[in-house]
């Protein structure tokens, strides 16, 4: 055994509907000596990222990951260096985006979802976690590859004050869009208006049905919908969507913790009599284009046209209440941990 400690974020239990801070533990736990073609991370960042909810869930697993094993540490993102290594591909000192888990060390044999960091970073180590890491890809991709925004287009932004939301509005706004965001709350609206370039915003759960909520803010019908929320927000969404509108389909915030399952939207056939075009995605699948999208992202925002906001914590133990504070709408842009 290693004579250092590993402190790691447990699922403690099953969340019932959206997580809280109970549901998990903070655990001591062993730490192996390295085996021939393993490598020793020391953990810097925790990114939380409100998709892995999906897999805390009992018989989760699917071709992405495996159901999370309670008792077990918390898969996630990281930002991670090497401290040691037996394995000829990793050396000491290199940077690493990987999917561990939510500890403060990590051993791996590389196997493991790992995109390794430029040698010489240019910006805070946590904007790789955000911006330049796997939120701001997703906003790239979803919006340069699928939405393809346009001068002159209306766009629509689900979880516009989240993680991706606040990057996927930006980008829109530098191809000549009018971006429009949907969030949980007045503060919230007024904040990506202000802070972020957003033209108007929609305040879900108000006295307005949402499709009318929509309606009065995109008078001219939409365009474009990025969507991270799904559920009732994406059936209000096509329900404004113009002819031959575009929507890209990132996540499902409302489907992660629910109870019950999540009806569809009921007017799909709108997707046919619109013609519209339909696409998901998952960011690392485009593992490969990384250092393109890496590049662009870090030029707009070396030149100031993007913004990278953070909701950060610090210490493993804080890991918990910051990933329950995205589901409860704490957070204002991307949430990070910092470990070291």
């Amino acid at each position: 055994m290693s004579d250092r400690n590993n402190r790691a974020v447990v699922l403690a239990r099953r969340p019932d509907g959206n997580p809280v801070p109970e549901d998990f533990g903070v655990e001591e736990l062993p730490l192996p000596e390295l085996a021939e073609g393993q490598f020793l991370c020391r953990n810097r960042y925790v990114s939380l990222d409100a998709g892995f909810r999906n897999w805390m869930n009992e018989d989760s697993g699917d071709d992405v990951l495996p159901a999370m094993a309670i008792g077990a540490p918390v898969m996630g993102l990281v930002l991670s260096e090497v401290i040691e290594s037996r394995n000829a591909e990793y050396n000491e000192g290199e940077l690493l985006m990987a999917r561990f888990a939510w500890e403060e060390y990590s051993i791996s044999d590389g196997t493991d979802f790992i995109a390794r960091l430029p040698d010489k970073l240019d910006f805070e180590p946590s904007a790789y976690m955000g911006v330049l890491g796997d939120t701001g890809m997703s906003a790239y991709f979803g919006m340069t590859e699928i939405g393809k925004p346009q001068p002159g287009d209306t766009v629509l932004v689900s979880g516009a004050g989240g993680a991706v939301g606040t990057i996927a509005g930006q980008i829109a706004r530098l191809f000549g869009a009018k971006v429009v965001g949907i969030v949980g709350s007045q503060k919230k609206a007024d904040w990506i208006i202000t802070e972020l370039g957003y033209d108007a915003a929609v305040v879900r759960g108000g006295d307005v049905p949402m499709a009318d909520a929509i309606a009065d803010v995109c008078s001219d019908g939409v365009d474009l919908f990025f969507d991270n929320v799904g559920g009732a927000t994406l059936e209000a969404a096509i329900t404004n969507m113009n002819h031959k509108g575009r929507l890209a389909l990132c996540g499902a915030v409302a489907v992660y913790g629910a109870n019950e399952p999540v009806s569809g939207p009921a007017n799909m056939f709108d997707v046919v009599t619109k013609e519209l075009k339909m696409e998901g995605f998952m960011t690392h699948f485009r593992h490969e284009r990384y250092d393109e999208a890496r590049a662009q992202l870090a030029q707009w925002l070396q030149e100031g046209k993007l913004k990278n906001p953070e909701y950060m914590l610090e210490g493993i133990a804080s890991v918990p209440q910051a990933f329950a504070d995205m589901f409860s709408g704490q957070n204002f842009g991307k949430t990070v941990v910092k470990l070291d």
